[in-house]
């Protein structure tokens, strides 16, 4: 619970996100970052639909090398299908006065928004861990960067980053604290 107001009263996060009163005079506002927020949402999607498929008929690629791409671009994939859409729903149940449905949204856009912006920042390090590691082992490479290995750490990664967002349902000021320091950072 949180106290913006400083009268005393302590509200939720998900709760004043979605008061009739604070989206007074801003609808239209509202309405057009929605619009917006379509065009990438749909480029996304269609995007990482092509890049699965030209990973698919690609042969010369490391399989560890093509499996950390076929993670980032599945989670890429998840943010235009699922990540991107769910804040315009959460936009428009608020403008049309639907509070219920606005927290239910904004609780699953917050958490579907972590899990997945994590699981692409882990696999993009991954992804430079694995370059690197290629640049400076040489030929051992490929005897030490193998696709067992690496389907753990892929693993690992989609788990820590399902996991790390269950903190919401404990306290929403932990994601949010969280979630600000990488906006400050």
């Amino acid at each position: 619970m949180v106290n913006f107001s400083g009268d005393g009263k302590y509200e939720a996060y998900d709760q004043l996100s979605c008061l009739e009163e604070a989206l007074t005079g801003i609808s239209k506002e509202l309405t057009f970052v929605s619009v917006i927020n379509i065009p990438p949402s749909v480029t996304a999607f269609l995007a990482n639909i092509l890049i699965q498929v030209a990973l698919h008929k690609e042969s010369s690629l490391h399989p560890p090398t093509k499996l950390l791409l076929r993670s980032l671009s599945a989670s890429n994939f998840c943010v235009g299908l699922i990540s991107e859409p769910l804040p315009v729903i959460t936009w428009f149940s608020a403008v049309k006065e639907h509070s219920d449905f606005c927290r239910y949204t904004l609780n699953s856009s917050v958490i579907t928004t972590f899990t997945l912006g994590t699981v692409s920042l882990l696999t993009l390090t991954a992804i430079s861990v694995d370059r690197l590691l290629a640049l400076l082992l040489g030929l051992r490479y490929r005897q030490v960067v193998t696709l067992k290995r690496t389907r753990m750490n892929v693993i690992a990664i989609w788990i820590i980053s399902s996991v790390a967002p269950s903190a919401y349902f404990l306290s929403s000021h932990i994601t949010l604290w969280c979630g600000n320091i990488g906006i400050l950072n």
